[in-house]
């Protein structure tokens, strides 16, 4: 391969592809930090906004193997471009939005699949575009950008909410993405010399498989029939994918990805910790925000400040861990910062009984943060670099794909178990009350069983309006310890995969680390 200079591969062209990063993340930390303001705005349900949320991760994740095959196909900077295109219709169509419908089906559906396209084909372009240890930096500089619009999107989409409207913050949005599409005429191409046939029925597994999960996940939160037959779906189609590949590879014939990626103990250890980190990501960014907004009652403006320690901390550990980038192992950097991710869930779980303002969280938050960052600047890059050109494309479909379905699986599941125990234990309680009449207790009892989403104090006590006050002091005690037992659950989720995270970790640096290599078979890819 030529120089990266020669490649196109300058330092402008890396931080439009970084751009792409900042965008899809920003556009998460808009919708989580306003989701108060749309759910009133909108007249509609906190469970179905955060349905909204997963179902956009879902759609990018199911359909992301077939995009990078795509891009493959018709060009991985045309894919690029295309999938920025959807991306900014589906902001610009929450500038305008009457109702959920319209969000679920522009910013859910239509920007799922412009994440799906663009995701995979950035990587390809940074792949090619730079080599040796600039690909490295290049890498850690899309990390460091998710991190800065993790940084700056609660703050800036909380500003911008409280003081004008949630709308103003995605109609900025789409401006930034029509200044990517402007600068993006700069970046080389990379073309795709590989095999160019089409794995129909692989995709349809991977689409099946994939979103049987995550549904079946949100129709247990609404309530739903069906949950166990959509998660049995999930799961037999998610194996069948499995065999149907080996199957194909063991014939010869072109498959949606070759399963021998897998024979990398590099890549396939980087994959599990990318499926791990975002699903820690995932039940943060869903429990914390509703949590802050409609059980404390905070504004967009309050929620996003709370929210600062974890993403300025995240910011600031990625951009330098970024620089450090080849001077210390990345699996020691990677256990550590699942580590600090790990003890900074826990001291959130230990605090949320006891905490009454978002400044005693914000300790937790910062370590969090941290962990968050050193994972962000190493995990692509150490799943990626052995690969040759031809097989970047495919794997970054593989690592986006995880990704993306590990952050909707974390959204939807953490979200889907704190509504559960707020309604369960909000039930419980009630029922065992003292003080509250049997006639009350049923009463009481069905409020979030009928309705299971999370109701702020205002709220309530509207609800109770003309009861003794003795009862409506009950029940709004009840309400507090439901609440915090929920937002302590829901936390569990991500703790877990922290947890999980930091054991094979321990795998990782028993491992040799990547060096890029030009053949497939310096990894065993043959």
């Amino acid at each position: 391969m030529a120089p990266a200079e020669d490649a196109g591969g300058t330092p402008r062209q890396g931080i439009l592809l970084a751009a792409a990063m900042f965008v899809f993340v920003i556009d998460t930390s808009f919708m989580n930090v306003s989701i108060s303001a749309v759910v009133e705005d909108l007249d509609t349900t906190v469970s179905g906004v955060q349905s909204a949320v997963a179902i956009e991760a879902l759609v990018s994740a199911a359909f992301i193997l077939i995009s990078s095959k795509v891009g493959d196909l018709f060009g991985r900077k045309r894919a690029f471009v295309l999938g920025m295109v959807f991306y900014a219709v589906g902001a610009i169509a929450m500038v305008f939005a009457q109702g959920l419908a319209a969000i679920i089906v522009f910013w859910a559906i239509l920007g799922g699949l412009g994440a799906s396209l663009y995701l995979p084909a950035m990587q390809s372009l940074i792949h090619g575009n730079f080599e040796g240890k600039t690909r490295a930096k290049v890498f850690a500089l899309v990390g460091a950008s998710g991190a800065i619009a993790a940084a700056i999107g609660p703050l800036l989409g909380g500003f911008v909410t409280t003081v004008l409207s949630w709308r103003v913050g995605f109609l900025l949005e789409a401006l930034i993405i029509g200044a990517v599409l402007l600068g993006s005429r700069g970046i080389r191409d990379v073309p795709y010399t590989g095999d160019r046939s089409v794995d129909l029925p692989g995709a349809a597994l991977s689409v099946v498989g994939m979103g049987g999960l995550v549904i079946g996940v949100l129709a247990w939160q609404e309530g739903g029939e069906y949950v166990l037959l959509l998660l049995a779906i999930g799961v037999v189609a998610m194996a069948g994918l499995v065999w149907w590949l080996r199957r194909r590879k063991r014939s010869g014939r072109p498959a949606l990805l070759d399963p021998g990626l897998f024979s990398s103990k590099l890549f396939s250890t980087g994959v599990t910790q990318i499926f791990l980190q975002q699903v820690a990501l995932g039940g943060l960014l869903i429990a914390l925000p509703i949590f802050l907004q409609l059980v404390w009652g905070y504004n967009a403006l309050q929620a996003g400040i709370t929210l600062a320690p974890l993403s300025l901390t995240m910011f600031g550990v990625a951009l330098l861990a970024g620089k450090q980038a080849g001077r210390r192992r990345a699996s020691s950097t990677i256990r550590a910062g699942f580590m600090l991710l790990a003890a900074a869930i826990a001291g959130l779980i230990l605090l949320v009984p006891r905490a009454d303002s978002g400044w005693h969280l914000a300790v937790p938050l910062m370590l969090a943060g941290a962990g968050l960052g050193l994972l962000a600047s190493q995990l692509n890059n150490y799943a990626l670099a052995p690969l040759s050109e031809e097989r970047v494309g495919e794997a970054a479909g593989v690592t986006s794909a995880t990704g993306s379905f590990g952050l909707s699986f974390g959204l939807a599941f953490a979200g889907a178990i704190m509504l559960a125990t707020l309604s369960t234990s909000f039930t419980n309680m009630a029922e065992s009350s003292t003080v509250l009449p049997p006639e009350d207790q049923e009463r009481v009892a069905t409020v979030l069983e009928d309705d299971a989403q999370v109701m702020s104090d205002a709220q309530l006590e509207e609800l109770l309006a003309g009861q003794p006050e003795d009862i409506q002091d009950e029940v709004l005690a009840i309400n507090d310890d439901a609440r915090d037992l929920a937002l302590q659950v829901a936390l569990l989720v991500a703790l877990l995969a922290a947890l999980v995270g930091v054991v094979v970790s321990f795998r990782m640096m028993r491992l040799p680390d990547p060096e890029p290599s030009a053949t497939d078979q310096d990894v065993g890819l043959s």
